[in-house]
């Protein structure tokens, strides 16, 4: 019995599959590329079942295999992001220091941090004197010291102060920003 949407069951990194046998391109953006199991519309019309044995991120040039044969492309979208930038290059580490103590997913790159937005954030960068932008890019975050680049798409890993099991530590908060020990 054929299988009337095909399954994509494994991922082969960026460079190790044969783009001639790429059937079709999806476009996801960071969190659509951090999945086990969904059902996508590639950008020429193909659907498909991404069925993956455990959620992985899917980096921009990785190759869905189809279970029937042949792959999906995987593509970064654009999503709406903010740019922050500091007056110089020890001003731009301190900003980043700041939002590493919050737990958030960041791209740091080309003199630039990408964050998605959050007003709380917002105001503690521009209490800091960063300079913002808004952009639309491809997220690419970090993976971090503590595997967040394997976790589960249900289990977000956002701003909201998971701290790996240190009950302990000194570091201010935004005033909308409380938790307790």
């Amino acid at each position: 019995m054929e299988e009337s949407i095909p399954r994509a069951t494994a991922v082969a990194a960026a460079g190790t599959w044969p783009e001639s046998e790429a059937r079709d391109t999806v476009a996801m953006d960071f969190d659509d590329r951090w999945r086990r199991r969904k059902l996508y519309t590639a950008q020429g019309g193909l659907a498909f079942l991404l069925d993956l044995p455990e959620a992985q991120v899917l980096k921009e040039g990785d190759g869905l295999q189809l279970a029937t044969g042949g792959f999906v492309r995987v593509k970064a979208a654009p999503e709406p992001l903010v740019e922050v930038r500091g007056k110089d290059p020890q001003h731009l580490l301190r900003l980043a220091w700041h939002l590493g103590n919050r737990h958030l997913p960041a791209e740091i790159a080309d003199g630039r941090i990408l964050i998605r937005y959050d007003h709380v954030i917002i105001r503690m960068l521009e209490g800091l004197g960063a300079v913002l932008a808004t952009v639309e890019a491809p997220f690419n975050p970090e993976g971090g010291a503590y595997g967040e680049h394997n976790r589960a798409p249900d289990h977000p890993h956002e701003h909201h102060h998971y701290h790996h099991g240190h009950d302990h530590h000194d570091h201010a908060h935004c005033d909308d920003d409380h938790h307790h020990h």
